[in-house]
Parts: C-alpha cells; structure tokens; sequence
C-alpha cells in the first residue's frame, strides 16, 4: 500500500496546472460574493463534507457561503447509502439552491458517478460555472465541467476501494485548492491563518500565538491585544505592528478591504500610528 501510496503525490504534480487554476475559480467566486457547492457521494461526498466544514474555523468562512451535498443526504456520511449516487435526477435537484455566477466542484473518483453528473449539468443549467475532480481519465471529461482536475492514481491496491489512493488524493487536491484559493483572498499573512474563529480554548491560544508571532509582541501583550480587538486577530496584529487603537486599526483594515498585508503597507498622515512597518519587520513576517 506504501508503494502505491507513493503514486498519490506524481498524480498531483500533474495535476498542478488544473488545480492553479481550480483555486483561482474558488478565489474568483468567493471574492465577488457568490457561493460555492461541492457535491459528491460516498467516499467522494464525504470528502466533499470535510473540506466545506473544515474552512470555517480555519479561514473564518461564512459556512452558507461554501456548502457540500452528498448523495443520500446528510445521514449517509456516517453510513452508506448504497444506490443513492446512481440517481441522476436527485443529483440535478440538489443543485437547486446553486446560482448563476456561483461555482460547483462535482467530486467523484470515477468520474461516472450519476449524482455528481447530474448536479453538475444542473448547475450549468443555472448558469454557474464547473469543477469536476477526478481520479479516472474517461473520453467526453471536458464536456461534463468547465474544468477537469484529473489525479490519475492508477488502480488501487484493493481492486475499486476508491477511499484508498483516490481518496487521499482527492483530499489532498482539495485542500490544495481551497487553501490557494483562501489564502490569495487575503486569509492568510505569511505562515498565519489570520482570520481564524477562535471558538475553542486550543483556537484561542493559537489567535494569540499568531498576534504574538505576526504582531512582534510578546504572548501576555497579544492576549491584551486580542481582549481589545473584540477577538479579531487581523485588527490585534495591527494594533502591535503599528500602535494603533482597536477603532484605527479596523478603519485601516476597512480602508484595505480586510486585506492585512495592505492595512499594514498603507501610510496614512496623523501620527506614530499610522506609520507602516519595517521593510525588516515585513521581510521576516512573510
């Protein structure tokens, strides 16, 4: 298994081309304020789960924004629902909720998947545009989606048991995707996820190691930081970098459209604070 495993990262070496520019339609549609869907079934579907519950607390995503729909619903990522993905036309009603200008990643390890296939022709139906992710080159892939990204694994170790190399790079590709995307987006400063939620104790310790680390203060000032920025990690970081108050650094954040990297690289005339960072300081950060 080991040695077949191996095969997962050639597959998405290939694959890098097809995945730019998969992310580049995620950033594309999240930034002009459409959503996305991911729609799969089985291993694929659940896949599909994972990555839109996933993007929430890590990117501070609204979780209406990026949603998943697996075939048989929800009940059938805890246990299968045989026969759920072979419905075409459930898969064309599930994309129901889809918009014109949204995106859709059909996900399906086959590639022949009834469910995914239907979802993706409604979604284009309803003028959005398509991803399919697939491990299985078939003829006719470029007429199912707008873009195909294709991880050819090769067969599996356990003969059509697609949660095994398949799956893992499937999993890979979308976080790969997703994180690209997100992170061109301004969701991330350097090594940080600076819009993270901090909603559990461990969130909450790594917001303040994040401000400490990005900020330059020390871990009793970043909590301080965190305390008057209302939890906002992006506004804490630059309140340390700059001096700023909470009420100035989040007009400066609002001036820069949440973008971090801009709020601190805008210079802006009224004293100490508003004074933008070292180019030493920055050199280190990114």
């Amino acid at each position: 298994m080991q040695a077949e495993d191996r095969r997962v990262l050639a597959a998405l070496r290939r694959a890098r081309p097809a995945i730019a520019r998969a992310a580049e339609m995620f950033r594309e549609t999240y930034a002009s304020g459409r959503n996305v869907f991911l729609f799969g079934a089985g291993t694929s579907g659940r896949l599909a789960v994972l990555e839109a519950a996933e993007l929430p607390p890590t990117f501070g995503t609204d979780p209406r924004r990026v949603r998943a729909v697996v075939a048989g619903g929800r009940g059938a990522v805890f246990r299968a629902r045989e026969g759920a993905e072979d419905d075409l036309r459930a898969g064309a009603r599930s994309a129901g909720a889809v918009r014109d200008g949204d995106l859709v990643i059909g996900v399906s390890a086959s590639s022949v998947t009834p469910f995914v296939r239907g979802a993706l022709e409604g979604a284009r139906r309803r003028g959005a545009r398509t991803i399919l992710v697939t491990c299985s080159r078939r003829p006719g892939l470029a007429r199912i989606a707008d873009r195909v990204v294709l991880l050819e694994v090769g067969p599996e170790v356990l003969a059509g048991s697609t949660r095994l190399k398949a799956g893992t790079a499937t999993k890979l590709a979308l976080n790969q995707m997703t994180t690209s995307a997100l992170a061109s987006a301004g969701k991330v400063f350097g090594p940080w996820m600076v819009d993270l939620r901090a909603g559990s104790a461990k969130l909450k310790d790594r917001a303040a190691r994040i401000v400490a680390a990005a900020g330059g203060v020390s871990p009793r000032r970043a909590r301080a930081l965190l305390a008057k920025a209302g939890n906002d990690v992006k506004k804490a970081i630059v309140m340390g970098r700059t001096g700023n108050d909470a009420a100035r650094a989040g007009r400066r954040l609002e001036s820069a459209g949440g973008d971090l990297r801009r709020a601190l690289a805008s210079k802006t005339s009224g004293g100490r604070g508003e004074i933008a960072p070292t180019r030493k300081r920055d050199a280190r950060l990114r």
